[in-house]
């Protein structure tokens, strides 16, 4: 997964969670839009932990760790 992409994805799931977000409040169900918001948190974490990881691997090789 390219850096770019990854931000590219990362910026979808925000946009579409905001606008569900919106749309949950106005129709009084405001419970429903904290586990959405909660829901895309999660999904994009998984998808950064992967990146860290693999930067603190690439760390601990540059620096013989």
């Amino acid at each position: 997964m390219d850096g770019v992409d990854l931000i590219f994805k990362v910026a979808a799931i925000g946009i579409l969670v905001a606008v569900l977000n919106q749309l949950l409040i106005r129709s009084g169900r405001e419970d429903q839009a904290m586990v959405t918001t909660l829901a895309g948190l999660v999904v994009v974490l998984f998808m950064v932990v992967e990146r860290i990881s693999l930067l603190f691997e690439t760390i601990k090789s540059v620096f013989d760790l």
